[in-house]
């Protein structure tokens, strides 16, 4: 019995030193960036989303931004420089990207930035280096991104001015 504990133990510390070799190991991938105006595409593996993906299971939908949003990348880095385990790789006036480490075994993702120029959208690619999956991480990722972004965007509708006693409902604002 005390044999059986002391295999299953070191076994298990094996495991455990293997995955942050593995995190340590891995090196940035060479098709990050935009190119042609796409960012890279998501591997089979479930632990990629991307706004320019073309199967359901990757595709997140882009952020919209107001027009003359000049800043909409500045914004962007003050939000990932906020959120926990993230360095900013790279940085110009129409791409962002950072690298995020896990808290455990430091595994890194990819995150990218891409301010389309001739569009009002902010394309988004987050994706895992090593393993399959990510247990949703990166999805939830981009969506706290997506919503701590949109609350810095000015409102998109602009309230209607209707007659008086028109009977009709104003448009109430949260």
């Amino acid at each position: 019995m005390l044999t059986t504990l002391a295999i299953v133990m070191l076994i298990a510390a094996a495991c455990t030193a293997g995955m942050f070799l593995l995190s340590f190991t891995s090196s940035s991938p060479a098709d990050l960036g935009v190119r042609d105006g796409r960012l890279a595409k998501c591997p089979n593996s479930p632990n990629c989303v991307s706004t320019q993906a073309e199967d359901r299971d990757h595709w997140i939908a882009p952020l919209t931004i107001q027009k003359n949003s000049a800043n909409a990348i500045e914004v962007l880095e003050g939000i990932v420089r906020r959120l926990p385990r993230t360095e900013i790789v790279e940085k110009s006036p129409t791409y962002l990207r950072a690298e995020f480490r896990s808290p455990f075994f430091r595994f890194v993702d990819d995150v990218e930035f891409y301010l389309e120029p001739e569009s009002e959208r902010i394309h988004m690619r987050s994706a895992s280096r090593v393993g399959r999956s990510d247990l949703g991480v990166n999805r939830a990722r981009i969506e706290k991104i997506r919503g701590l972004f949109q609350a810095t965007q000015p409102a998109l509708t602009t309230p209607q001015v209707l007659p008086a006693n028109s009977g009709a409902l104003l448009p109430v604002r949260l």
